[in-house]
């Protein structure tokens, strides 16, 4: 019979680790907790059994995938099958046969496949982790084991609708300042290569009477005329160089604290990071999947480095015994009351009641400061392309003043 490693925490905050026999990792969990001894860190294979959890995930890869909505959908569906009295392997077969994406369709069939060899339903999932994230085969395995999976479903499809609407969300909100962006660029470009030439001539023979604005301008407009190619090269460099830097190591670490000191921008991105990583979190705890590996998926899921940073100092922390709040003051990446809250739900038992309201409440402070920062974003945008293009208006108007003036 299989054997398992397990972590427990005490009431006394201790933890112990020792090894169970079990059929399977479901019936190692729950014979776990029905010693009641404290609650479950973490639980896998040992090492003669097989890799852990984190890295049978790993294992598996695909070279493309569906959407976040398309796994939506499956999610949903599948919920409202299963509360149907279907069972899982017909709900996969059925909603596979209706799938128009022809990848996600075969990665059903496979799935589907793998339940009809006796597979269990997370251990299928796992096998496509660029489609169905840690976090979702967490809570599908949490499920199995406390026999929740019809309700375990409905709470995935809702995170998943929720992460999809705060995306949303954010792409909306910069919508507008792009579009207003591409019109002063566009605009400026218009009048420096097809307005501002049309003076040239007027202006032939007189460059000592044009004021400094005027002259630099047409020597722009000559350049962007004569060498545009070079413009063009030089910023798909620029942008492109940009794109790879911030994918090392140094350049993904400064992006991501340069995202935390945007003025004006900081506000969006600390509140988009904490509302993943609690609301991540408080879903897992939940679910009931073991505090550490909770802890492990909410550092991978944060999309900051120092906010995984915090969270695998936290999990270091509870790993070693110690509480949660620990490394979240020292780092000083979440809010004092927030970390109270933590604290105190840590302490009383109640940890996931405490980490759902405070990511609710973040989520709608997410969506406050989206609309704040929207609506002090567009007037600067408008007000700069007005003083742009004003700004060219007059560089070309005022010698015309000028040498009016003269010739009278």
């Amino acid at each position: 019979m299989p054997m398992y490693e397990y972590q427990l925490r005490g009431q006394g905050g201790g933890v112990t680790a020792g090894q169970i026999a079990a059929g399977s990792l479901a019936e190692a969990a729950t014979m776990v907790r029905n010693q009641g001894a404290g609650y479950l860190l973490d639980i896998s294979p040992t090492k003669g059994d097989g890799k852990s959890l984190l890295e049978r995930i790993r294992t598996f890869s695909i070279d493309f995938g569906p959407g976040p909505k398309d796994v939506f959908t499956f999610t949903n569906q599948l919920a409202v099958m299963i509360k149907a009295g279907i069972d899982v392997r017909g709900a996969t077969e059925s909603i596979a046969e209706q799938v128009e994406n022809p990848k996600f369709r075969k990665i059903l069939v496979a799935i589907r496949e793998d339940l009809e060899s006796g597979k269990p339903f997370s251990e299928a999932l796992a096998k496509h982790p660029k489609v169905f994230s840690s976090l979702y085969v967490n809570m599908v395995r949490a499920s199995e084991m406390s026999g929740n999976f019809g309700h375990m479903l409905e709470r995935i499809s809702a995170y998943l609708h929720q992460q999809i609407e705060t995306r949303s969300m954010i792409i909306g909100a910069m919508v507008y300042p792009i579009i207003i962006a591409t019109m002063a660029i566009s605009t400026t470009i218009f009048l420096l290569t097809f307005v501002l030439p049309k003076f040239t001539t007027l202006f032939a023979g007189k460059e000592d009477l044009l004021p400094m604005p005027t002259t630099v301008l047409l020597a722009i407009s000559a350049f962007l005329r004569g060498y545009w190619y070079v413009v063009v090269a030089v910023v798909a460099a620029v942008v492109g160089g940009f794109l790879y830097f911030i994918r090392t190591p140094f350049g993904c670490k400064w992006w991501d604290l340069t995202k935390l000191r945007l003025p004006l921008l900081k506000r969006v991105f600390r509140a988009l990071y904490i509302t993943r990583s609690l609301q991540t979190m408080g879903e897992m705890v939940n679910a009931g999947v073991p505090m550490l590996e909770t802890i492990r998926i909410t550092a991978e899921v944060s999309g900051n480095t120092f906010f995984r940073q915090m969270w695998m100092a936290v999990h270091k922390s509870v790993k070693g015994g110690k509480q949660i709040a620990g490394p979240l003051v020292r780092h000083g990446l979440l809010p004092g009351n927030v970390v109270q809250m933590i604290s105190a739900g840590e302490e009383s038992g109640k940890l996931a009641e405490v980490l759902t309201d405070v990511a609710d409440f973040y989520a709608q402070e997410l969506k406050n400061v989206i609309k704040a920062v929207t609506a002090m974003i567009e007037p600067l945008m408008i007000v700069l392309m007005g003083v742009l293009v004003g700004f060219i208006a007059m560089s070309i108007i005022l010698p015309i003043f000028k040498m009016s003036q003269l010739v009278k």
